[in-house]
């Protein structure tokens, strides 16, 4: 990923202050929830720098099924509970895991993946979704990382509150 014309910066508060800004300008006006999550995801793939997937899981009947997503195909449905998306569900909170491999019941989808950080999605206080970043490196995300995320989650709430 990463083979933007733009160069984006380096240092992450600018880094996630333009994706918001950019979010913000894509979604904007457009009822459209799957293409603003294509967008978003393509978005957070062109920015973000050591990431091999990015994108989106939606909660139906009960579990996460894959949506719009950048990357490798990858694992269609994750029950709540399971792995590091569904963990993030079932405790509703940013998972941040620097090193996949000792996390217990970590869903290898694509094996060069060694770190995670995924981000639920509201609707209220309903969980709708998760953001999902894999990363070939380990320790890749961090706080700045997961608050950044974290502000640009909430942008994309917005399309499923509306």
């Amino acid at each position: 990923m990463n083979a933007s014309n733009f160069e984006w910066p380096v240092d992450k508060k600018p880094l996630y202050s333009l994706l918001s800004i950019r979010l913000r300008g894509l979604i904007d006006g457009i009822p459209h929830q799957i293409s603003n999550l294509a967008n978003a995801s393509a978005l957070l793939g062109d920015a973000l720098r050591n990431i091999n997937w990015v994108g989106f899981y939606l909660m139906k009947e009960g579990r996460l099924v894959l949506g719009p997503f950048q990357g490798k195909p990858a694992c269609i449905e994750i029950e709540i509970g399971k792995g590091v998306c569904g963990t993030a569900v079932l405790k509703d909170q940013v998972m941040l895991v620097k090193d996949v491999h000792q996390f217990p019941g970590h869903i290898a989808c694509d094996s060069a993946s060694n770190s995670e950080i995924v981000i639920p999605l509201h609707k209220g206080d309903e969980i709708v979704g998760v953001l999902d970043i894999d990363s070939p490196l380990l320790a890749r995300f961090d706080e700045d990382d997961a608050a950044g995320l974290t502000r640009f989650a909430q942008i994309l709430e917005t399309v499923f509150n509306n």
